[in-house]
């Protein structure tokens, strides 16, 4: 008998620091030697347990210490002693227990979503409306100051079957940028190409430098400004036939509403850690979906426990169209969290159909890279 009244009794956390097999630099920032997360566990009154993970990123969405402390002392409280079926309940009052934070509260939704499915022996994916796709197609990126790193990466990517890469651009120079997309259009014209600044560009060098990558012809240009300079996105859009996307302009449905009215974007860049959960996350395609604009799923530096909840969120979401970037548990961390593989078919993310995610955490490996932690207490 599935009993969701059951209370929650169990709330463990760890503050992990991964290790990493390069570096990678974004235009805002780079990443090097480790990538930190925060891991949650939920435990219910018949000793079934929930898993969900934090991946914060300090120039982006927030630090690991203010998310760890967000969980530990401001949302602990709204949980314990709670029922599992009060899910809705907790992450209402939980959007309010903190300012921001929206790791840790995708943490929070992910683990109640998990741990809900394994007591009704369904995927998460059939709590968030039922599944529309079997496999999602796998975007990597290409962001190594290394380009000679790259172009090894390049050649197991060809291997592994994955057709599209994102280039991480706007961190070194305009004409470093120039020579991989050269690179890219010649010796791999079989992959679909994209381009994510991170707001690495100046308003001054902004349209110049988008309309000589537009000449390569992306998928998409994503984020060349600042996430505030709203006009200067929209001024971009209007330089090229090539769709721009925004990403850290755009984190809850609230900023989406905004993008769309003051047409600062043909897309959006979903993702659960930027938006404060799953449910967010697929509001914000659906708000993009009803302005007639597109939606990938796009990732921070994450572990496969990230990765799985937003293959369930891809899943259940039609308006999410343009594929997903949960590439980092495969081709980037020097060992995953996951009990077993996140995984990947030929350039494919494979949708899991088991209870709850569909995979967990090996709790030795949490114990391991724990910098930090409070379990059973």
């Amino acid at each position: 008998m599935v009993d969701l009244s059951q209370k929650i009794i169990g709330y463990d956390l760890w503050h992990l620091e991964l290790p990493v097999t390069s570096r990678r630099d974004h235009g805002i920032g780079s990443v090097e030697g480790v990538c930190e997360v925060v891991i949650l566990r939920l435990t219910s009154e018949d000793g079934s347990q929930g898993y969900g993970e934090a991946s914060p990123w300090s120039v982006f969405t927030g630090t690991p210490e203010a998310t760890y402390a967000a969980l530990d002392r401001y949302l602990r409280p709204l949980v314990m002693g709670a029922r599992v079926a009060d899910r809705a309940a907790i992450m209402s009052r939980a959007a309010y227990a903190v300012a921001h934070c929206t790791e840790a509260k995708a943490a929070l939704e992910t683990a109640l979503l998990d741990l809900t499915g394994r007591i009704s022996a369904v995927p998460v994916w059939s709590l968030l409306g039922g599944k529309c796709r079997d496999t999602i197609p796998l975007s990597c990126s290409v962001a190594n100051p290394d380009f000679a790193q790259d172009i090894d990466l390049l050649a197991r990517l060809q291997d592994d079957g994955v057709r599209i890469v994102k280039l991480k651009t706007g961190f070194k120079d305009h004409a470093f940028d120039i020579m991989r997309l050269e690179y890219l259009a010649k010796q791999y014209p079989q992959f679909s190409v994209r381009v994510d600044y991170n707001q690495g560009l100046t308003i001054e060098d902004a349209p110049a430098q988008v309309r000589d990558v537009a000449q390569f012809n992306p998928d998409f240009i994503e984020q060349p400004v600042r996430a505030h300079q709203y006009g200067m996105m929209a001024r971009l859009r209007q330089l090229t036939d090539v769709p721009l996307l925004a990403d850290e302009s755009v984190f809850g449905p609230e900023d989406m509403e905004r993008a769309a009215r003051e047409g600062m974007c043909d897309g959006v860049s979903v993702k659960i850690m930027k938006s404060g959960g799953i449910t967010r996350g697929q509001t914000v395609a659906r708000v993009a979906a009803a302005h007639g604009l597109s939606a990938y799923g796009g990732d921070m530096f994450e572990a496969g426990l990230a990765h799985l909840a937003g293959t369930h969120m891809i899943a259940a979401t039609p308006e999410i169209t343009l594929g997903c970037e949960f590439y980092q548990a495969s081709y980037f961390l020097a060992e995953d969290i996951l009990e077993e593989p996140f995984e990947i078919k030929q350039g494919h993310v494979v949708v899991p159909d088991g209870p709850g995610l569909g995979g967990r955490p090996d709790v030795a490996k949490l114990d391991h890279y724990a910098v930090s932690r409070v379990v059973g207490g």
